[in-house]
Parts: C-alpha cells; sequence; structure tokens
C-alpha cells in the first residue's frame, strides 16, 4: 500500500516542534492557504456534484448524518462515566469527535489519488453536512437541565464560520460551472492544491507537536479514547457505507469522517456556548493524537477494512 507523501511534511512540522526548532510558517500564509485549499475542496466537490441527479444522494445524505448523530451520543457516556470528566469537558470532546476534520478527508482524498480508486463525488455534501449536528448535540448535552442556550447566535457563528462558509461557496460555484466552466481555473485551483496542502500540513505538524504537553497533563484515559474512539467511529463509518452502497472510495472516505475530529470548527463553537470546557482537552486530543493517527494509521487501516468487509 503506498504511502502518501503530503504526510512526510506534516511528520517534519512534527519533528521540528518536538524537538523546539525555531521553524515557524507566517500566520498569513497559513491563512491564506486555509483559504485556498477550503474554496479549492469546495469547488473541487462541486464540479463532481454537477454530474449526479439530486435524488442519487439525498437519501444517502440523510442516513449518513443520522448514523452520525450515534458518535458524541456515545461518546459523552464514556467520557463522563469511565474517565470520570465534567459534563461540560465531556460534551465539548464528544462534539469534536461527532463533527469532522476538512484537513483528514483531503488527505484520505490524496491517498485514494494515489492508488487510482474513485469514489462519489458528492462526498463533499456529507463533509459539510456533518459538521453541524454533533456541535449542537455537544452543546445540548453539556447545558442539559441548565436553562436557555442561544441557538440561533450559536447557528449563526456555526454557518458564518470561515470554513463551513467556504467549502459551501465553494461547492455552490464549482456545482453552476460545472467542469467546462471551472476548466480556466483549473492550474490555479486544482494544479497547485497538492504542493500547498503539504505546507499546511507542515504547519499541523507544528501545531500538533504544541499539543502534546497538554495530552500529557491529561492521563492515559483521554489518549487511548483518542485513539480507540476514531477506530469505532471508522468501522461504523464503513457499515454506513456498505448500507448505503458506496464504492470502495467512498467507503474510506466516509470511515475517514467518522473517525476524525474537528480542531477547527468545534473549537469556536464550544468556546461560544460552553465556556466553561477546557479546550486543552478537546483540542489537545483531537489534534494531538487522534489527526496523526488518521493520517499515519488511520486512513490505510480504513481502507484495509473496506476491503476485507465487502
Amino acid at each position: 500500500m503506498p504511502f502518501e507523501p503530503v504526510i512526510l511534511f506534516f511528520l517534519l512540522g512534527l519533528f521540528a516542534g518536538v524537538i523546539r526548532s525555531d521553524l515557524k510558517i507566517p500566520g498569513v500564509l497559513y491563512e491564506s492557504i486555509s483559504i485556498f485549499l477550503l474554496l479549492a475542496i469546495g469547488l473541487k466537490g462541486g464540479v463532481e456534484l454537477a454530474r449526479y441527479p439530486l435524488h442519487e444522494f439525498i437519501g444517502p445524505a440523510l442516513w449518513v448524518v443520522a448514523i452520525a448523530t450515534l458518535i458524541p451520543l456515545a461518546a459523552f457516556p464514556i467520557l463522563r462515566r469511565l474517565g470520570g470528566l465534567p459534563r461540560a469537558d465531556a460534551a465539548s470532546i464528544a462534539a469534536h469527535y461527532g463533527s469532522v476534520s476538512v484537513v483528514t478527508f483531503v488527505v484520505a482524498g490524496t491517498f485514494l489519488a494515489g492508488i487510482d480508486e474513485p469514489a462519489e463525488g458528492y462526498m463533499i455534501v456529507f463533509l459539510v453536512l456533518l459538521e453541524f449536528p454533533a456541535l449542537m448535540i455537544g452543546v445540548a448535552l453539556a447545558r442539559y437541565g441548565k436553562g436557555n442556550t442561544a441557538w440561533g447566535h450559536l447557528l449563526h457563528e456555526v454557518v458564518s464560520g470561515k470554513s463551513i462558509l467556504l467549502l459551501i461557496g465553494g461547492l455552490v460555484i464549482g456545482w453552476v460551472a460545472g467542469h467546462e466552466g471551472i476548466k480556466p481555473l483549473d492550474r490555479l485551483f486544482f494544479d497547485l492544491f497538492k504542493g500547498l496542502l503539504a505546507i499546511f500540513l507542515l504547519e499541523m505538524g507544528l501545531v500538533a507537536a504544541s499539543r502534546l504537553g497538554d495530552l500529557r497533563r491529561a492521563g492515559p484515559f483521554l489518549l487511548s479514547f483518542a485513539i480507540v474512539m476514531p477506530l469505532c467511529a471508522g468501522l461504523l463509518g464503513i457499515l454506513t457505507a456498505r448500507f448505503i452502497d458506496l464504492s470502495l472510495g467512498g467507503t474510506v472516505l466516509l470511515a475517514t469522517l467518522y473517525a476524525s475530529a474537528s480542531y477547527i470548527a468545534a473549537p469556536a463553537a464550544m468556546r461560544i456556548a460552553v465556556p466553561e470546557a477546557n479546550p486543552a482537552l478537546s483540542v489537545g486530543a483531537a489534534l494531538g493524537i487522534t489527526f496523526p493517527f488518521n493520517l499515519l494509521i488511520g486512513i490505510p487501516l480504513y481502507h484495509w477494512a473496506a476491503l476485507q468487509l465487502r
């Protein structure tokens, strides 16, 4: 099974962070690359989406979202009863693991491209839809019995956030323009994609290294949870993909989505709705352990498991 080269850039950043190198990606460059990647992902998904009639993916999308709600609902009691975490922290971590990581999804896509394994173009729609439910469930679990929550404000913050806005915007533009209409932008958004992803992952390695200290203080339970939870969620993704009859590539992408944990949209939403939760625990687990685990071991493992269960 081939190793995805862009992951080596993540490892370089991780190594640089661990040895406390002075390597840094300028904040403006990092922000620019993240905008580029989100737009490019949306555009590519929109172009592919234009190939499918609406009725082909509406039903599967509803099933994917409905089944995905089991992830935060299962994670919460585990974190509360086995981990002994306060309600706010357990709910926040559950929301992070019920939501999804865009970058992990992209790396899974490059992995599939490297082995010439196609996937359904509408998988990007699943990516967008899976951002919302877990965040709402996490807030509901944290706020249960504590009075009213400003749901409208929270929903506005999630929808207007950079990642969702750019993904949906790119998706719509790609869908409207179609394959022929988007061709003049191919060299910018598609040809440069992998190179800029490599630089982005270099920064992600540096950030992940900075979170390792938080996890060492969190104890062995959260470290174990950050590995076991993605494995269980990935298996749920494979079974769901079989149920809705996705291709092998689509199965790997759905398993990766279910197994990933958000470290962009979820922290922002939890900071607003559950300010008493400790972000070092949730972001440390999602970015410090689960993200590198999925990149290095998880994605190839989900591909292998999907092959075995076909």
